[in-house]
Parts: structure tokens; sequence; C-alpha cells
């Protein structure tokens, strides 16, 4: 499907923070922005809500701690219970290492994964930039034309005046 969008390059990313605010401030939603590098205070600008991504690193984590513990007392009391010089079959603090071990492992594989499936990344994908150069030294701001209402005159005034060094309208699958 092909989508209609206004996108503005700048040179500088303190401008391209005041686009951003002055575009937000007259109801245009911000579709996203590309920088060579992280701008201090655009996230805020953009009106962007914190990641879930530490929730879903967090469960996945105490599922690897509980599959842990489980496997360990399955294997150490239930399944192949040892005397080794009268200790208990159910020694928990040897269980610490495996446990941490496997907490970790869970967790940093799940915020991988989780990362790749909300960035839409995925083997073979093409890249499509949203201008020259984004990923070297400009910095775009891109509308998305959603319906009728859009007034892409008005959005391409408000770009210029807020220091847009190029305005383009572009037809593509971003």
């Amino acid at each position: 499907m092909r989508r209609t969008f206004l996108i503005a390059t700048f040179s500088d990313g303190d401008r391209l923070v005041k686009a951003v605010e002055t575009v937000r401030s007259y109801n245009f939603s911000v579709y996203d922005v590309y920088s060579p590098y992280p701008v201090h205070g655009l996230d805020e600008a953009m009106g962007l809500r914190r990641t879930r991504l530490p929730w879903i690193t967090l469960l996945v984590g105490a599922f690897g701690t509980t599959l842990a513990l489980t496997f360990q007392f399955y294997t150490s009391v239930l399944d192949w219970p040892l005397n080794v010089g009268g200790k208990p079959d159910n020694s928990t603090l040897a269980w610490v290492p495996i446990c941490f071990e496997l907490t970790v492992l869970l967790g940093g594989l799940s915020i991988f994964f989780a990362l790749l499936v909300r960035a839409r990344l995925y083997p073979g994908k093409k890249e499509q930039l949203a201008a020259e150069g984004v990923t070297n030294d400009t910095f775009a701001l891109v509308l998305r034309k959603k319906d009728s209402a859009f007034d892409m005159k008005y959005a391409r005034e408000l770009l210029e005046q807020s220091g847009a060094d190029e305005v383009k309208v572009r037809e593509a699958e971003l």
C-alpha cells in the first residue's frame, strides 16, 4: 500500500527539535524522525512514551529463574536424588549461579528479539531511507498524510518556517 509522506530535512539537531515542537503544537502527528546521532530532548518533543521493553526483560528473566529452579529441583530431588555426604537433596544455594545465568541469558535474548519485532527488522528487509544522508549528517522529520483533512500546503509552510533545508513530498512504503 502506497502512502504519502512529507519529508523535511535539517542540518542541525536543535532546529529539528524546534520543528517537531512546532508541528506538534499545530496538531500534526509526527510519523518518524531520523537522526545520525541521539539528540537531547527529541523524545520529549515527539511525545514518545517510555518503552515497555524492560518489562518484557523482567518477565522473561523471572521465567528463566523459575525454569532453572524447577529443573534443578526436579533433577536433584525427584528424578535422580544422590546422597552425597549426607547433605540434603534440596541445596538451593548451589543453584544460584545457574539461576542467575539463565535469567541473564533469557532476559538478553528476549529484549533482542522483542526489539527486532517492534522495529519490524527481519532478514532480507530492504532498507528505505527517508532522505539522502540521514545515516551520515542529515536530520529528517517525516509527516504522514493519513486523510484528506491533512493540509499538505500548510504543513510545508510550517516546516519551512521552522528552518527546514528542504521539504519534499514522497510516496513510498516506509
